[in-house]
C-alpha cells in the first residue's frame, strides 16, 4: 500500500465535515437539475417507460456506490478515484480519470451557471443573464475559498430545500393516485402508465436512448467519496452515508417519475417547464410556478457549488503528481484548496460567456459531454473495486467488512451496462450524438497529455 497517497490528499485537508453535513452531501449529491427540470422533456419523449430508464440506471448506481464505499473504507481520501485509480490500475489511469471527472464539471458547470441565471430571470426579467449568472458564480466561488465548513453547512441547507420538495410531492403525489383525483380534466392513477399507448409508446429502442440522460441526472453521487478525506470518523460516518444515497435513489428518483407517469398522462409533459411545475399548475395551486422555480434554481446552485468543491480537490490530487499545473495545487491557511478551486471557476466563467453567444444546442451538448464524465468515473470506481477484490485474493491487501455485493459479477455487469450507455450514444439525432463524436478528440487529448506529464517525469532527477 502507497500510504503517501492518503498523506498526500487527505491529512493536509481539515477534517471539517461532520455527520450531518455528509449525509446531506451525499443527499444533495442525488438530487439535481436532471430530475427536476429534465424529467419533463424525457416523460413526452418516451413516456411512462422512463420509469425503466431511471429503475436500471439506479441499480448501476447502486453498484457504483457500493464499489466507491468498499474503496473508501480500504483506504479514505480527498483524491478519491483518481487515487485509487493510480494504484488499482496504473499511473495514467489516474491522469484520465481526474481529468474526466473535471470535464464532466467544467461542462456540467457551464450548464448549471446559465441555468441558475434563466431561472432568476423569471423573477428579475430586467436584469441581464450573464449578470446573474456572474453573481451565483462569485458568491459560490467565495463560499468555497472561505472554509470547507461554509461549503457543508450551505450544501446542508440546499439539500433540506430539495429534499423537502420531494418528500412534499411524494406525499401529494400518492394521495392524489390513491383518490383517482381530478387534475386539470384527468384523473390521476396507474391506469396512465399503459392507458396511452402502452408503456414503451415509443419503443424500447428510443427508451433505452434516454440512458444517458438519467445516467447524468444521477451525476455527483459520487461527491460523498471526494468528502471522505476532509471526514471525521470517516470510516463510521461514509457507509452511513453511501447507504443513505442507495435508498434515496429508490424513492426520489425512481419513485418521483414512477408517480409523475401515473398523475398525468405523459404526453401533457414537456421540456419547457419541469414536470412537478406541470402537476401542481394543473391543480390550480397559485404560485407554485415561483415555489418549484426557487426549487430548480436551488438544485442548480447546489451543483455548481459541488462541482467547485470536488474538483478542487480532484485537480490538487493531480498537481501533486505534476499531472495538472502547479498553481492548481495551492493550499489556503484555511485548508482550501483555492489553486484548484480558482481554475474551474475560470472554466465556469468561459461558460457564461460561451452560452451568452451561442444557442442552446452549446447547452445540451455540455450535458452530454458531461455525461461522458460521469461514466468514465463510475467505471474508474468499479473497476477499481475488481482489482482491489483481486489483490485481497493474492493476499496483498486487506478487504473492509463493507464491500460491493455480489462481486465481481456485478462489477463486470456495471462495466458492461456502462459500455452500452456509451454505444447508444452514437445512434442518437441530438446532442448525444456529438459528444460520441468527441470521444476520440477526448481520447487523443489525454494521450498527449499524458505524453507530455510521462516524458516530463522522465527528465526530472528522482528525489
Amino acid at each position: 500500500m502507497d500510504s503517501s497517497l492518503l498523506t498526500e490528499n487527505g491529512e493536509s485537508y481539515s477534517k471539517a465535515l461532520g455527520n450531518r453535513q455528509v449525509q446531506m452531501i451525499a443527499i444533495g449529491g442525488a438530487i439535481g437539475v436532471g430530475l427536476f427540470l429534465g424529467a419533463g422533456g424525457k416523460l413526452h419523449q418516451v413516456g411512462p417507460s422512463l420509469v425503466f430508464s431511471y429503475a436500471i440506471c439506479g441499480v448501476a448506481a447502486y453498484f457504483v456506490m457500493r464499489a466507491l464505499g468498499e474503496l473508501v473504507l480500504h483506504e479514505p481520501s480527498s483524491g478519491s478515484f483518481v487515487t485509487y485509480a493510480r494504484k488499482f490500475i496504473g499511473p495514467w489511469a489516474g491522469f484520465v480519470s481526474g481529468w474526466m471527472y473535471w470535464v464532466n464539471w467544467a461542462m456540467t458547470g457551464i450548464a448549471e451557471i446559465t441555468a441558475v441565471a434563466i431561472y432568476v430571470h423569471k423573477w428579475l426579467p430586467d436584469v441581464p443573464q450573464w449578470i446573474t449568472a456572474l453573481v451565483a458564480l462569485g458568491v459560490l466561488l467565495a463560499v468555497n475559498l472561505l472554509s470547507v465548513k461554509l461549503f457543508g453547512e450551505l450544501e446542508f441547507w440546499f439539500s433540506v430545500v430539495k429534499v423537502l420538495a420531494i418528500v412534499v410531492f411524494l406525499v401529494t403525489a400518492v394521495g392524489l393516485v390513491l383518490a383517482s383525483a381530478d387534475i386539470g380534466g384527468t384523473t390521476a392513477g396507474a391506469h396512465n402508465l399503459t392507458g396511452h399507448s402502452g408503456f414503451f409508446p415509443a419503443g424500447i429502442g428510443v427508451a433505452l436512448m434516454t440512458l444517458q440522460a438519467v445516467i447524468f441526472a444521477y451525476s455527483a453521487i459520487e461527491v460523498v467519496g471526494i468528502a471522505a478525506g476532509e471526514t471525521k470518523d470517516a470510516r463510521k460516518v461514509l457507509p452511513k452515508a453511501i447507504n443513505g444515497v442507495v435508498w434515496r435513489i429508490g424513492v426520489f428518483y425512481v419513485g418521483s417519475v414512477l408517480m409523475l407517469a401515473m398523475l398525468l398522462p405523459w404526453p401533457f409533459y414537456n421540456g419547457d417547464e419541469s414536470p412537478f411545475v406541470t402537476v401542481f399548475s394543473r391543480l390550480g395551486i397559485p404560485g407554485i410556478g415561483d415555489v418549484m422555480n426557487a426549487v430548480v434554481l436551488t438544485a442548480a446552485l447546489s451543483s455548481v457549488n459541488s462541482g467547485l468543491y470536488s474538483t478542487g480537490r480532484i485537480l490538487r490530487s493531480l498537481a501533486e503528481k505534476g499531472e495538472a499545473p502547479s498553481f492548481v495545487s495551492r493550499m489556503s491557511s484555511r485548508h482550501v484548496p483555492y489553486g484548484g478551486i480558482l481554475f474551474t471557476s475560470v472554466a465556469y466563467l468561459f461558460g457564461v460567456v460561451l452560452n451568452y453567444l451561442v444557442p442552446k444546442e452549446a447547452f445540451d451538448i455540455a450535458i452530454a459531454i458531461a455525461s461522458l464524465g460521469v461514466i468514465t468515473t463510475w467505471a474508474t470506481l468499479v473497476f477499481c473495486q475488481l482489482r482491489l477484490r483481486q489483490a485481497a485474493l493474492r493476499g496483498e491487501v486487506e478487504r473492509p467488512s463493507y464491500r460491493m455485493p455480489w462481486a465481481p459479477y456485478s462489477g463486470w455487469a456495471t462495466l458492461g451496462f456502462l459500455a452500452l450507455v456509451v454505444a447508444l450514444m452514437g445512434f442518437s439525432d441530438g446532442a448525444e450524438k456529438i459528444a460520441f463524436y468527441s470521444i476520440p478528440v477526448l481520447a487523443v487529448v489525454l494521450a498527449v497529455g499524458w505524453r507530455f506529464v510521462a516524458k516530463r517525469r522522465d527528465r526530472t532527477p528522482a528525489g
